[in-house]
């Protein structure tokens, strides 16, 4: 399993497209994974036949573990069972992942910078798990072993083997790896192991010699799985893994929600003029076959009140203690897809034309409806949009996007009785809530730009005398 780019820690695998026969050729895609902010396929760097699968589809699975071995040689698998092991080392399948990690390496959130995770490792299948633990009290069988190569401790480096987050947490607990029993795959010390050393009274019913045990449990764990069916029905509780997206949008939102102190203004007004207008360029030929909706005109709006007032596009540099204003404005969109909430966002929204806007955004949202949103495209945003309206909701208080100083919520638009000119006329109304992180935007600036918002959408000409 590579690590993507992001410094992610793990992945669930979603989808095999080879199984165990197959041919496969260099550039190939072999599998579909999830990390924690985007669905990613995997190409084969090389060509062979698949030898073995070592995960089943929806099995979370860490970064530097082998996922897959490839027969290079062209001989049946069978035969090649006993000298496999150099030919399945995952170099070719993650080059990423063969680089040595440095001890106390961090985990980072896609999009959310630096966070601690409590990641735990799935069951991996008994008999891979055997064949590779066998050779391990042989010396010459150690340079081979898949999951040393990996993450650059094998016993050549003189220490015991574990993975970074496990070292991190042995210091944490003030526990001497070296005094810690390993029962993991191939001498690997685990998180467990580590626990147990640190609390040693609990783990003296448990024996090292019973440590084979627990690998065989998990491993028949899906057998009861084919019965939960017939008892869902009268289940009183459902148990869902927190993990993937949800997950890491979880830990951003709680670090935001208590990292920059929040402030919500609201602002009702009549968007009837930016509605007919809407209509309007809809049949307009220099937007033919562009999407031309209410979103267009209010992100439009934002980028022209941002370059009004340019203080809103900021961020707070806690470590440097300094306030960075950005000359850009890369527009976050909030994004419901089926595998939670994402925002992606466009680059140097502010530099667009209105047809380029919504090109930008008609590719944003398809992309994030095929789950095919790229970590990358969700760094870096500097400004969020989410529109509650399209639930029928009037408004809310939209958490921060964490590194970001305001996000603007959008609520429905609705035909309401509106005081117009003096008489009480039915008028499309809307109503607009901005957060902002009051470390960075006070209430006259929050206020002034919300304003203007608002005051581009009830007369949308302004676009133009304000740009």
């Amino acid at each position: 399993m590579p690590d993507v780019g992001e410094g992610l820690t793990e992945a669930e695998i979603l989808k095999w497209y080879v199984q165990p026969g197959d041919t496969v050729t260099d550039g190939q895609v072999v599998c579909e994974v999830e990390t924690a902010k985007a669905a990613v396929e995997l190409p084969s760097p090389f060509d062979g036949v698949v030898h073995e699968l070592r995960f089943p589809e929806g099995t979370t699975v860490d970064v530097g573990e082998v996922i897959i071995s490839v027969n290079v040689g062209g001989a049946a698998p069978e035969a090649e069972a006993p000298a496999q092991a150099p030919v399945e080392a995952p170099a070719p399948v993650a080059p990423a992942a063969e680089e040595a990690e440095p001890e106390g390496r961090q985990p980072v959130l896609v999009g959310y910078g630096v966070a601690a995770t409590s990641t735990k490792r799935r069951a991996r299948k008994a008999a891979p798990a055997g064949a590779v633990q066998a050779p391990a009290p042989a010396a010459p069988a150690a340079p081979v072993s898949v999951p040393e190569q990996l993450n650059g401790h094998g016993p050549a480096s003189g220490r015991p083997l574990a993975k970074p987050p496990v070292r991190k947490l042995a210091k944490d607990l003030g526990v001497d790896l070296t005094t810690v029993t390993p029962t993991g795959p191939d001498g690997i010390i685990t998180r467990e192991d580590v626990h147990a050393a640190a609390a040693p009274a609990p783990s003296v019913p448990a024996p090292a010699a019973a440590a084979p045990a627990p690998t065989a449990a998990p491993v028949a764990a899906p057998a009861p799985a084919t019965a939960a069916p017939a008892v869902a029905t009268e289940a009183r509780e459902t148990r869902i893994p927190i993990k993937g997206v949800r997950k890491a949008t979880a830990a951003a939102m709680v670090g935001s929600a208590f990292t920059a102190p929040h402030v919500t203004e609201f602002v009702t007004f009549d968007i009837t003029r930016t509605m007919k207008l809407v209509e309007e360029l809809k049949s307009d030929k220099d937007m033919a076959g562009l999407r031309v909706n209410p979103l267009l005109l209010i992100a439009k709006a934002v980028l022209v009140a941002a370059k009004r007032n340019p203080e809103i596009n900021a961020a707070w540099d806690e470590v440097n203690q300094e306030i960075v204003l950005k000359h850009y404005v890369n527009l976050g969109i909030a994004a419901a897809t089926p595998r939670g909430l994402i925002v992606p966002n466009i680059k140097d929204a502010h530099a667009q034309t209105l047809p380029e806007l919504s090109r930008s955004l008609s590719e944003l949202v398809a992309t994030a409806r095929e789950g095919k949103t790229t970590p990358g495209a969700m760094q870096g945003g500097t400004f969020t949009i989410t529109n509650v309206g399209v639930f029928g909701v009037d408004t809310g208080t939209p958490i921060l996007n964490p590194g970001e100083s305001a996000i603007l919520a959008v609520g429905a638009i609705k035909l309401q009785p509106w005081v117009h000119k003096g008489k009480v006329k039915p008028r499309q109304v809307t109503t607009l809530a901005l957060s902002f992180d009051h470390r960075l935007v006070d209430g006259e600036l929050g206020s002034k730009f919300l304003a203007d918002v608002a005051a581009i959408l009830e007369q949308p000409k302004r676009l133009i005398t304000w740009a």
